[in-house]
């Protein structure tokens, strides 16, 4: 696999110590052996692979899915846990500039199926998942953020709904004090340990019949008359579809069309240990609510339900020991500063992964160009519990030639490239720069 990041950036070093894998025990699937046949090949054990699998192992098809490395190791298992709305980094506005306003509605519209489809996941297959939060809430970084979530909140008004807005004076009182102005919150999205719910997509695509295998990456795809042979250490898998849900560790060569079009970056985020009810109140902060920064380079955080403390930013630009160290450190500099009572509170687990951006800034769901057969669903932004899970299954029905019955949009059905091909990384310093200084 060719990747952009150095190899330390795919290694156990920016995993290590992972809260999640604290609190369910992995399982252990087989290495894939020998020659196989299966309707669809899945490449990616994520959200995004697993919800795939289930759905079309549901629907009958044999399915297998191919994961490179252990289950829960990838983004998946390690992110914040926000189910929410989200997916893309374009604004209604700009998203109805560029495709249209029956695009953006089916877009957005599919934002909140891709909730209620994850709440249905876990009900249907009796997840526990330790959910909480109802909605989630955005806090005001400024003044001037603080001048737009107003705005937001009076067009709410406007349009005849009641927006849950708090001033500055009121955030204590809600439970959700620190460095912040005022908070807006939006009623869909719940939070959730995100590899209890991977681990319990897991099991249900098993039960219903996919074949899942770990230690296992996809070395060449190679396409045949009678549909693709998918290579792996030692074996291979022949197969009439491949679907690919790497998103944040895809590579440049499988397949090659994905050369350019997806932008790994880094996630870095901490727990710390149990907060005491006295130091709850002395920060001021004892809401279950998942929440973020309204910053371009945010911050997103929550206090989860056993009083550990979350918090999460974008990571470094670079991947190394001592830039890990660096961003580690960073991270609970800016924790502190917004949550300045809870400066004695240990960091007990620090850890990073991978997210994905798109140059479309909106996820990609669709064929891979030039390869009948082959689908992909990747670049969820930061977003992929929900948008993942909702992608995968939006490619189960593609794979079964269908069209979706949940909202597909347009706006997911384009890829463009980013300029400087495998140096793209160069795009980023630039990017985040102005973004710090916007913020």
């Amino acid at each position: 696999m060719r990747r952009i990041f150095s190899d330390y950036a795919y290694g156990p070093g920016p995993r290590s110590n992972c809260w999640w894998d604290e609190t369910i025990a992995a399982p252990v699937w087989p290495s894939q052996a020998g020659d196989l046949q299966a309707d669809v090949a899945v490449i990616g054990g994520g959200f995004t692979g697993l919800s795939a699998a289930l759905h079309l192992a549901e629907a009958g098809a044999e399915v297998t899915v191919l994961e490179a490395e252990t289950p829960g190791w990838g983004a998946s298992g390690r992110n914040g846990g926000f189910c929410c709305l989200g997916g893309s980094k374009l604004s209604s506005a700009a998203m109805r500039r560029k495709f249209g306003a029956a695009a953006t509605e089916a877009y957005e519209a599919g934002e909140e199926a891709a909730v209620t489809l994850v709440a249905g996941l876990l009900e249907k297959h009796g997840i526990d998942a330790d959910t909480h939060s109802k909605g989630e809430t955005r806090l005001a970084h400024s003044p001037r953020a603080l001048r737009r979530l107003q705005a937001e909140a009076h067009a709410l008004a406007a349009a005849g709904e009641t927006p849950d807005f708090l001033s500055k004076a009121q955030l204590a009182e809600a439970g959700l004090n620190g460095n912040f102005h005022g908070a807006l919150t939006t009623p869909v999205g719940f939070a959730l340990n995100p590899r209890k719910y991977l681990f319990g997509l897991a099991n249900a695509a098993q039960n219903a019949g996919a074949k899942l295998f770990q230690n296992s990456p996809a070395c060449t795809i190679t396409r045949k008359s009678s549909g693709f042979a998918v290579q792996t250490p030692k074996g291979m898998i022949r197969c009439n579809q491949v679907i690919i849900a790497t998103n944040g560790y895809s590579s440049e060569d499988l397949p090659g069309w994905l050369a350019g079009r997806y932008m790994p970056t880094q996630s870095t985020a901490m727990v710390t240990r149990p907060l005491s009810e006295a130091e709850l109140q002395e920060q001021g902060w004892f809401s279950h609510q998942m929440a973020y920064d309204s910053r371009n380079l945010l911050h997103y955080f929550r206090l989860m339900p056993d009083r550990r403390f979350l918090f999460g930013m974008r990571g470094g630009l670079l991947s190394s020991p001592s830039a890990e160290a660096g961003i580690r450190r960073k991270l609970r500099q800016d924790f502190e500063a917004l949550f300045p009572a809870w400066r004695h509170v240990q960091s007990t687990h620090i850890w990073s992964g991978m997210v994905c951006l798109s140059r479309n800034l909106t996820p990609y769901v669709g064929p891979v160009q030039e390869h009948p057969g082959m689908l992909a669903g990747l670049c969820y932004h930061g977003n992929g519990v929900a948008m993942g899970s909702y992608s995968g299954r939006l490619l189960a029905d593609l794979a079964q030639g269908r069209q979706p019955d949940l909202p597909y949009s347009p706006v997911m059905q384009k890829m463009g490239k980013f300029p400087l091909g495998r140096w793209r990384r160069a795009l980023m310093p630039p990017a985040y720069a102005l973004l710090g200084l916007m913020d």
